[in-house]
């Protein structure tokens, strides 16, 4: 049988209850508030055959410097017909010359791979039931008027301008700051997500800092349904573990065209704001 046309065209509002029924098929526990937030920060595409939505694509542009790819979903039956192949290019036509970021999955790492991305490291994410969790005096809740501060600290650690992905964050929930004589070294966002509720990103000086933010966090959400998405080598997986979120999975953090400053920075990532947007 011939196969027909395959169409890309820009995801846009009219393709979001289509998106979300392919990341449910993927297994995926994203509601369609984490899709309209991706849509108002990204720019999408989707893949299109007889009308309906068989695959779907995200970039996600922080200033001129990075952009993630993220929601990389080929409806199960379409599979081995290069439709991933096809997206991920003219993804990649978007990102232009901007350093590419993402975290693959298993099935997706020879694509990545054949395209030029290369791994940096690993993902672990960790989820449960909070535990009850006492909150540490160093840390406070931001207000509006911190975000401009929060994000010039975030650019340090992410080398990107995230401002409008740290906008987002405040609107759809909370971010804590640690503040020393009026000065922001680290801060930690909050919201709901999926299954239950996310922490992250979290950006802090030292694996303590990072975990004094997180308990601030889980303080105010006992017994809620928590995830947390951090690299290996952060340090954070005894702590996870001990307040109850077990390692349930993870990804592969890839980068296409690395940066090439090796300056070292004051402030790191000890968790993501997503897998999707890093």
């Amino acid at each position: 049988m011939q196969a027909t046309a395959i169409d890309l065209r820009p995801l846009d509002q009219s393709h979001l209850e289509s998106a979300l029924a392919l990341s449910r098929q993927a297994g995926w526990p994203h509601r369609l508030e984490e899709w309209q937030m991706l849509l108002e920060l990204s720019n999408g595409l989707v893949a299109i055959e007889n009308d309906k939505v068989v695959a779907t694509i995200f970039v996600t542009p922080y200033g001129d410097e990075v952009a993630t790819i993220n929601m990389v979903i080929v409806d199960e039956s379409m599979r081995g017909r290069g439709i991933g192949r096809r997206i991920m290019q003219a993804a990649l036509d978007i990102v232009g010359q901007r350093e590419c970021r993402l975290v693959a999955t298993a099935d997706g790492l020879p694509l990545y791979e054949s395209l030029g991305f290369r791994k940096t490291g690993t993902i672990v994410q960790h989820q449960g039931t909070l535990a009850a969790c006492t909150a540490p005096e160093a840390v406070e809740w931001a207000t509006e008027a911190d975000l401009d501060e929060i994000a010039a600290l975030d650019r340090i650690a992410y080398r990107a301008d995230r401002a409008q992905l740290i906008k987002a964050l405040f609107q759809a929930g909370r971010l804590a700051v640690q503040r020393e004589a009026g000065v922001i070294h680290g801060y930690a966002a909050w919201r709901p997500f999926g299954r239950g509720e996310l922490c992250g990103p979290v950006i802090a000086e030292t694996t303590r800092a990072a975990q004094d933010l997180l308990a601030f966090l889980f303080s105010a959400r006992p017994g809620v349904f928590m995830r947390v998405d951090t690299g290996t080598e952060t340090g954070l997986a005894p702590f996870l573990l001990d307040h109850g979120l077990a390692h349930v999975g993870g990804g592969i953090s890839m980068r296409r065209s690395p940066a090439t400053s090796s300056s070292v920075s004051s402030v790191h990532t000890f968790a993501l704001a997503s897998q999707a947007l890093g």
